[in-house]
């Protein structure tokens, strides 16, 4: 009986195996996922400055508990979305099928997320440090978004004290740097 052969088939997978694929789609899947929840996180309560100080696009409705909340569930998001990515990657880790190419990718998005999740610490103790009650720091790549909670207005004073912090704890450029206060 002859084998019927799917064209392609002697191609990609062939050389990269179905189950490295399958690794690779997965790492590509959590890399999304992470990057959504920083935008997701970013887009909504979106402060604008302009020049004189801060105004928050979203102002508390005199509850409360709803910067409570935010912070607490903008933590707790952001944790789950850092711990399914180092899941995964370290199910690549574990893999005896997986490529040493994709082994060491494995190994240095690892590194790159406790880098990341190390900075974050840090800047959120030294911005709670300057008097701010509540500070969510997010970092991606060459990009941080800092959402603090503060009963006053943001000045440039502040803006400048928090844009230094950020960029002595994580080397990210002002510009590339965006505050929000909730």
């Amino acid at each position: 009986m002859a084998k019927i052969k799917f064209k392609g088939e002697d191609g990609i997978f062939s050389k990269i195996g179905r189950r490295n694929l399958l690794i690779v789609c997965a790492v590509l899947l959590i890399g999304g996922a992470v990057a959504l929840n920083y935008f997701l996180f970013t887009g909504d309560d979106k402060v604008d400055y302009d020049g004189s100080g801060m105004t928050d696009a979203n102002p508390d409705d005199g509850a409360g508990n709803t910067a409570d909340t935010y912070f607490a569930a903008a933590e707790l998001s952001r944790d789950q979305a850092r711990d399914e990515a180092l899941a995964v990657l370290q199910t690549v880790l574990a893999s005896e099928d997986a490529l040493e190419e994709t082994k060491n990718q494995a190994l240095s998005d690892i590194s790159r997320i406790a880098l990341e999740i190390e900075k974050e610490a840090n800047i959120e103790s030294l911005v709670r440090a300057r008097g701010f009650e509540e500070c969510i720091a997010v970092i991606s790549g060459d990009n941080a978004s800092v959402i603090v909670r503060s009963d006053a207005e943001l000045l440039g004073s502040h803006v400048a004290q928090i844009s230094e912090i950020v960029y002595e704890q994580a080397g990210i450029l002002p510009a590339n740097l965006k505050i929000l206060c909730k």
